[in-house]
């Protein structure tokens, strides 16, 4: 159980932040980069739930966690405390493959009584609509940053799979708020 008695630390005044494993970074390290983004893209689940049908909020909830666990993911570099792989256990929170998996079954279940798209969409339709594509552009961003990551050490691939998964799940989830009347893209249409 965590138990936050005080918020400020004074320990990130010298432009560093630590992680789980104890090692301080530089808070424009490109981890710490990926963890932020991570926490925005959090912050704007929870602000499209709130336009949201309650069991839709509850979806996104559920998804907010697994971005805690994702942040945590991130925050521990494979190393004594993460572990020689990607492996959770009691002591390191890792994001796992049944994780994007159920983000794939919703995707298709929501789908499922969606219309084919016939055009790019616009994001918005209805103001709830609007959050949720705000929340899947954040998601495409902490992917990009967390991609960039990966490129210089290691990233669980499940993490990397679930915020892929999520941009495409927050796209669905658009178009059925929006009962797929979604506002279509035409083309030149203000020249």
């Amino acid at each position: 159980m965590v138990k936050l008695n005080k918020i400020y630390t004074r320990t990130g005044d010298d432009g560093t932040t630590g992680l789980v494993d104890g090692s301080r970074r530089a808070k424009h390290d490109p981890r710490l980069e990926a963890i932020g983004e991570v926490d925005e893209l959090n912050s704007a689940v929870g602000f499209a739930a709130l336009a949201l049908a309650a069991d839709r909020a509850v979806a996104l909830q559920r998804i907010q966690n697994d971005l805690f666990d994702l942040g945590a993911d991130l925050a521990t570099p494979l190393g004594d405390v993460g572990g020689a792989d990607f492996t959770p256990s009691p002591m390191v929170l890792r994001v796992v493959a049944a994780q994007p998996a159920r983000l794939e079954a919703e995707i298709d279940a929501l789908n499922a009584a969606l219309p084919p798209l016939t055009s790019f969409i616009l994001p918005g339709g209805s103001e709830g609509a609007a959050r949720v594509h705000l929340a899947r552009a954040i998601a495409r961003r902490a992917e990009r940053a967390a991609a960039a990551l990966a490129a210089s050490e290691p990233v669980n691939p499940a993490a990397l799979a679930y915020l892929n998964r999520l941009s495409d799940y927050l796209f669905v989830l658009a178009r059925a708020i929006n009962a797929g009347n979604d506002p279509l893209w035409v083309p030149g249409g203000s020249r």
